[in-house]
């Protein structure tokens, strides 16, 4: 029989634990420095109460007198503090780590020129490698990235929070959207062009800019005058011929859009959500032509308005483009939660809060720079504790346990993109995790792809690793010999100290010649630790019969069908482990596999 194993899917329990319990260790390190930080507060509010009693000074200490938080500003960092809240609650979602790979990052490089390609695979394998503890780790980085724009509203630590926007927007709108698929045809805004995360990126370098930057109205007239110059150019790219959008109506074939509101119509998601969806989707399939003559119009009418900088067209154009805005999110992005897979609520709601943004920083611009000023100046020089009020202590330590929970979920990341390795818990979902045996295993005279004899016994005071494969297979077989050979290459020096064994699992197929022509296939022939053993056919029967190994011969002495088994032999000749080592459906269960068996390995031989 072949293996029972296979590429474990994106609902596979075994992943879904490990996840669990990857975010419950890492909450748990969080929890801990968020009551370090309590205790730290609480101390430090101890010690200033005592110097005021001591010199009779008021308690609590003065208020430092401040302008208030530019408007616009307080809405980009509240907005997109979030925004990235609500993409950390959504990595949550069960499906993360096991799908994320192929259901967003690879299709969303679908059609990209083939470096954009190399470079999303790129991310997508360092996810697919290690897929609990990446999917972990993008939960806490949002959360702490949300958490930190959300409590820090003044000064350096709110822009750091910007630039930590700007730096983790930039890996995800690369990795993750692949350029939000700006190098692809069909870029249209109507599904999210240039990509929701670069307008976090945006958002995040406004926050980080210095507080003389939002006086007066220009930064405000800069972020409409790019906005509308943005919308200038999807208007363009809209109209022109050729990509499907004037499909509709007139022509029998379904439009770009149609098609593409067709397939989020699919998502799972409540009914009456993919009602509405279907319904517009059928609208525009039959009045394609109407449709997009009506978004190019639009897209290049707001456009133009933004761009004129007149102040009297401001606010209509705004209010239209949030209708807009809001139409096209439920009725084309379908708001880009559902599936389980959804990563962020797409580009509409950052690019709305963004516009409006604009909008306030020419409404409501400051009309001086926002610095602190005692209200009554101390005799002598303040300690920085003497001056700390209630308030802007607890948003202190609040954004330092921001920073911590950002940084917990950026080391596991970081290890992971420099580990070549592939986590266990790939092989362990695919094919079960390693059933441990402590019994003497079955001895056996066979002869090597030399002819040489080989025991059981002659292997003592070597750990030994065993399989069972058919010398003519062109399926399992050769990924498993390959699993093992880089097995070997993964133990290093330690590699001298084990034999990796295979015994042929066909009895047609098993002579010295055909074991011989495997090795030399697979790349095995100069490998010095490599035995792969066989005998009459009788003496195999008895050697996979005391294994426990069925098989079954092909139709006219074709390939076998047998169990993929591996075992793990002590020096002293005694069953450890035993192993399913089906190779899945993808280099990554393969190299995972190789990563399970040197574990086990190095486990015995350590004991």
């Amino acid at each position: 029989m072949p293996g029972m194993g296979g590429a474990p899917g994106a609902g596979n329990s075994t992943i879904i634990r490990q996840f669990h319990t990857a975010l419950a260790h890492q909450g748990l390190i969080i929890l801990l420095v968020l009551l370090l930080l309590l205790v730290a507060w609480n101390a430090l509010r101890s010690l200033q109460y005592r110097r005021a009693v001591a010199q009779g000074a008021p308690y609590p200490p003065p208020r430092r007198a401040t302008a208030p938080e530019p408007p616009a500003r307080r809405l980009l960092r509240l907005g997109f503090g979030a925004l990235w809240v609500v993409d950390g609650l959504l990595q949550l979602q069960q499906a993360m780590p096991l799908g994320l790979p192929g259901n967003v990052l690879r299709p969303a490089a679908s059609g990209s020129p083939e470096w954009v390609v190399r470079l999303v695979n790129f991310g997508a394998e360092v996810w697919t490698r290690h897929p609990t503890s990446a999917a972990a780790a993008a939960v806490w980085i949002q959360l702490g990235l949300g958490m930190f724009l959300l409590v820090a509203p003044r000064g350096r630590w709110s822009r750091l929070a910007g630039l930590g926007s700007v730096a983790w927007g930039l890996i995800v709108w690369v990795f993750g959207e692949a350029f939000g698929a700006i190098f692809a045809p069909g870029l249209t805004v109507l599904f999210g062009a240039p990509g929701g995360v670069l307008l976090y990126v945006v958002a995040g370098g406004l926050i980080a800019l210095p507080d003389r930057a939002w006086v007066g109205q220009r930064l405000g007239r800069l972020i409409t005058a790019a906005a509308g110059a943005f919308l200038v150019l999807m208007a363009v790219l809209q109209a022109w011929p050729g990509r499907g959008f004037w499909q509709g109506g007139i022509r029998a074939k379904p439009g770009t859009l149609a098609g593409m509101v067709g397939d989020m119509a699919t998502t799972s998601q409540p009914h009456f959500l993919s009602s509405a969806v279907a319904a517009f989707g059928s609208f525009d399939e039959a009045h394609g032509w109407g449709v997009n003559l009506f978004v190019v119009v639009a897209l290049a009418a707001t456009g133009l308005a933004l761009l004129s900088g007149r102040r009297r067209l401001l606010y209509p154009t705004v209010v239209v483009l949030i209708v807009l805005g809001l139409a096209d999110w439920v009725l084309i992005e379908d708001f880009g939660v559902f599936g389980g897979i959804g990563t962020d609520p797409n580009s509409m709601p950052p690019l709305l809060l963004l516009l409006v943004a604009g909008y306030l920083a020419i409404v409501r611009a400051p009309a001086t720079v926002a610095v602190g000023v005692p209200v009554e100046p101390p005799e002598r020089a303040a300690r920085w504790w003497e001056l700390l009020d209630a308030g802007y202590a607890g948003r202190l330590a609040a954004a330092v346990g921001a920073i911590a929970v950002v940084l917990i979920g950026t080391a596991p990341m970081v290890a992971a993109s420099v580990d070549s390795r592939t986590d266990t818990d790939l092989a362990i979902a695919a094919n079960g995790a390693p059933q441990p045996a402590l019994s003497p295993a079955p001895d056996f005279h066979l002869v090597d792809q030399r002819d040489q004899p080989v025991s059981l016994a002659s292997l003592r005071g070597y750990t030994v690793a065993m399989t069972f494969l058919d010398p003519v297979c062109t399926t399992d077989c050769p990924a498993i010999a390959q699993e093992f050979k880089v097995a070997s290459h993964m133990l290093g020096s330690s590699a001298r100290q084990v034999r990796f064994v295979a015994i042929a699992a066909n009895p047609t197929y098993h002579s010295v010649a055909a074991l011989d022509d495997f090795d030399r296939q697979e790349g095995l022939a100069s490998q010095s630790n490599w035995l792969y053993l066989t005998g009459s056919a009788s003496t195999l029967a008895s050697v996979l019969n005391a294994y426990g190994v069925a098989d079954q011969n092909g139709v006219a002495g074709s390939m076998t069908i047998h169990d993929d088994l591996a075992y793990v032999i002590s020096a002293r000749g005694v069953t450890r482990w035993i192993l399913n080592p089906d190779p899945g459906s993808g280099a990554a269960e393969r190299a995972s596999f190789s990563n399970l068996l040197v574990s086990e390995i190095e486990q015995v031989m350590r004991s």
